[in-house]
């Protein structure tokens, strides 16, 4: 089920490590404060992708051997054909975005975003073969005539669901629901997530700082119909948790990866791992800061003691 050992990568190589360290690892070389919305953050967070960059390729990672009992928990998620529709449709959306750049240093950040997105596709669809998933023939992946509104809708979802993804990896890895090998092989896209919610939220703060006064509302008001669209889309994933939706990033369902927990708990390991896979870039780069600030205020209020009877 594994690449053949000529064509493998092995997880301890000194090579696969110090590429490992690149992607997690990264400080401007410019220094002072950067103001954003000036051309010092726009190459600041350029940069930060472009750089750290991890060159694995998906067809030669090494796919470990499964035990009968982790090979049949492991097919038996219901999530596989979603997951692969979605960074799918996730890079149609920034190649768009991305032919409407035309500064050679952003246009070439947001090209890679979008060949990150279309090799975790083929990450995923190579682990289905490998462990043999039957996957439902795709559909015809379409994107947005507003190119912009699809990147929004497409980095605010990331930031959503890579949230809730690095807490419900870990809690998966503590648990043994994964093996360790197979976590080790798959860490290195989780941690791509990483990169790519860095790059948004600070274009994202970049573009609105850069808007002309009389557009500032506009764009604030398409930022607040992204957010309203995305919540409405994991109202419907929770109404109807029995089905799935194309539409909705498979990482915000913590069921899809067979790990019971209890909220405030899993909202605590999300906040840390949030943290931890954050905490090795330039702390000048912004963080996404929504989700974490309403779970922050979420766990105060389940932080209170239940009412005693009188």
């Amino acid at each position: 089920m594994s690449s053949s050992p000529a064509e493998a990568v092995p997880l301890d190589s000194p090579t696969v490590a110090a590429a490992d360290h690149t992607a997690r690892h990264w400080t401007f070389d410019e220094p002072g404060p950067v103001r954003i919305g000036s051309d010092a953050h726009m190459r600041m967070f350029a940069r930060m992708l472009l750089e750290t960059h991890n060159p694995y390729k998906p067809r030669v990672l090494d796919w470990p051997k499964l035990d009968p009992e982790a090979h049949a928990r492991l097919t038996g998620l219901p999530i596989w054909d979603i997951a692969v529709q979605t960074e799918g449709r996730a890079s149609l959306r920034v190649h768009d975005y991305a032919r409407t750049i035309t500064d050679p240093l952003l246009n070439e950040a947001m090209v890679m975003d979008a060949e990150e997105e279309a090799r975790h596709k083929r990450v995923l669809s190579n682990l289905v073969e490998a462990y043999g998933v039957v996957l439902e023939p795709e559909p015809e992946y379409t994107g947005f005539r507003d190119v912009e509104w699809g990147w929004m809708r497409t980095g605010y979802s990331e930031c959503i669901d890579s949230f809730f993804a690095f807490g419900l990896f870990e809690a998966a890895r503590r648990s043994g629901f994964f093996p360790p090998d197979l976590v080790g092989t798959f860490e290195p896209v989780i941690q791509e997530e990483s990169r790519h919610i860095l790059f948004f939220q600070n274009w994202a703060a970049w573009q609105r700082a850069r808007q002309p006064l009389w557009r500032k509302p506009y764009f604030l008001a398409k930022t607040a119909a992204v957010w309203a669209v995305l919540l409405w889309d994991r109202f419907v994933l929770a109404r109807d948790m029995g089905g799935s939706s194309s539409q909705t990033n498979f990482t915000a369902n913590s069921d899809s990866i067979g790990v019971t927990m209890s909220p405030a708990e899993l909202m605590r390991i999300c906040l840390e791992e949030n943290d931890r896979r954050l905490a090795g870039y330039d702390k000048r780069l912004l963080r996404p800061n929504t989700v974490p600030f309403f779970v922050r205020l979420a766990l105060r209020f389940m932080k209170k003691p239940a009412p005693t009877a009188a």
